[in-house]
Order: C-alpha cells, then structure tokens, then sequence
C-alpha cells in the first residue's frame, strides 16, 4: 500500500515525539493536529511535518485534517478521568468519529493504539473496558474500504516516559517508598519497537484486521522494576511492597489528590498482569529491545 502522508491524533504525546520522526526518515509526510499547536512547534523540524490546530474532535473537524492523508494513526488516551476528559469521551466516542471520519475522507489505512487486556465486557477496570470498546470499533466489519490495524502494548518505556522517569523522581524522595501492587506484573516495551510496529505495519496488507500485542523481552513485577531503576540511580532506600488493603488504601487517598497519581481504576488494572500471550513484536520481525539497552543511558 503506498502511504506519503498520514494524520496523527494524539501526535503531540510521548509515543507520538517518537514515531514523528520515524516516519519522517520513511520519507512520509505527518499532519499533526493539536489544541495548543504553538507548544510543539518542535515537532516540525522534521521534514515534511507540520501541526494544525484541532478545534474539536467532531468528524467534520476531523475530516478537514485528514484531507489529502493516506492513512490516519490514532494514539489518543488517557489513564485517568478529569471532570472535562472521560474515558467513554476519548477511547470509545473519540475512536468512532475517527473511524467515521477516515471513511468519509476516502481514507484507507488506518493504525489504532489500544493497551493490553482491552477487554469491553471483561476488562479489569474502567480504563481497560473504554479501551477495548473502542478497539472493537476498529476492528469491526463496518469500518467500510478503511484497513485498521491495532495495537496492545504492556507499559511501553523510553525518552521522557511517565513511568520509568516517574519512579526515578519517587526515589529520589527521602525514606522508604511505600509501592501499591508492588507484585503486579509487566513486560516493559521500548517505545522504538513500538514505533518500529506502527511503521511496519502502515504499508503491510498481511496487517489488515489485525491486533498485535506488543511486549519486551522481560516479565517482571513492579517491585523488580523499581528497585532496578534505584540500583541504576545509585539510591540505597527500601522499596515496601503494599499487600492489598494498604494499595487499595493508597489508591483511594492519592485517587483524590490533585493530579490523581494513582486511583481505584489504575489498581484494578495492575491486578491482571500485563504479559504478552503472543508477542506481536516477534510477528512482524521486530527484535524486543531489553531495559538494559536504554535506561542506564536514559537515567543517565
């Protein structure tokens, strides 16, 4: 499939900083809409990259971005709800007017950021159940001559990540780090390999109507995680894992809290692991990065 230029929804977040320019050195032009466009004029240093400003997320607004795009890549979410940004509104209604969008512009790729264990009817918590509907909407047989792809990834880690960055500063604080769902279990993905999917998959038709889970090449519990990162920072304190009431108890204050750095929903999401049943990395012959290839360099 020839692809030179696509639309990115959500382009402005960390997943997008790295895949912009990925696309770029392919040689494919980026669109990027955005509500603020001035606060990521960095972003057009690449060739052939320019941002727009996104006055909603209605398919006629929508449309009018995706006017001359060959495909369109949806990395819209959000991991917590705010009085004006819900689940429902960004994973769900966000995901069909993009579909409905994409059709209606003559659109005919279309790439989908889903998470792993998206389940609509199963999903473990509020935020899993939003992203699995709205994964479900890309893959059904309505979405007309547009070939949607989607993509499950465990927590993905990298260049100013929210998560392995997010830790590093919590060490920093003086005493012991009291860890909620310390025994939850994940296979960090590095976000090159991320992006190394989505551009693989852009021009490949043995992609079309599929979902890919994406993994790296370690499971370990949030505990091990931590406590790797305190071991590469060089931060001699004691990480206390929270058995189950203590988390919930956790999740509850600091659910109410400005910011919201850890919630009801974000707990029951940590009690499924996230783990790859089939790693979609090795599917489309990309080797998973391992942690000790980039944290050291990126904690410095």
């Amino acid at each position: 499939m020839k692809i030179n230029k696509v639309c990115i929804i959500g382009g402005t977040g960390f997943v997008g900083h790295h895949l912009i320019p990925k696309l770029a050195n392919a040689g494919i032009a980026c669109q990027i809409p955005a509500r603020r466009p001035h606060r990521y004029r960095s972003l057009e240093v690449q060739q052939g990259c320019e941002l727009t400003s996104l006055e909603s997320l209605e398919v006629e607004s929508l449309k009018s971005h995706f006017d001359g795009c060959d495909a369109v890549i949806n990395l819209l979410g959000i991991l917590n709800e705010s009085h004006n940004c819900s689940f429902q509104e960004i994973h769900v209604e966000a995901a069909e007017k993009i579909l409905e969008a994409a059709r209606q512009s003559d659109v005919k790729r279309l790439l989908h950021m889903s998470a792993l264990n998206a389940d609509e009817s199963n999903g473990a918590s509020n935020y899993l159940k939003s992203k699995g509907k709205g994964e479900n909407l890309m893959l059904s047989p309505d979405t007309g001559a547009v070939k949607v792809t989607t993509f499950r990834p465990s927590v993905i880690f990298g260049d100013n990540d929210s998560f392995i960055n997010r830790f590093a500063q919590l060490l920093m604080i003086p005493g012991p780090l009291p860890l909620a769902c310390a025994d939850a279990k994940f296979s960090p993905v590095y976000v090159g390999d991320v992006t190394a999917a989505f551009l693989k998959a852009l021009r490949d038709s043995s992609t079309f109507g599929k979902s890919y889970e994406l993994c790296g090449p370690r499971t370990l519990t949030l505990q091990e995680i931590v406590e790797y990162i305190a071991q590469i920072k060089g931060v001699h304190k004691s990480v206390i894992g929270l058995g189950d009431t203590m988390s919930r108890l956790q999740a509850k204050i600091l659910g109410v809290m400005p910011g919201k750095p850890f919630t009801m929903d974000n707990y029951n999401s940590l009690q499924l692991p996230s783990v790859c049943t089939h790693n979609g990395l090795q599917q489309l012959g990309i080797k998973a990065t391992d942690m000790d290839a980039i944290v050291p360099q990126m904690l410095g």
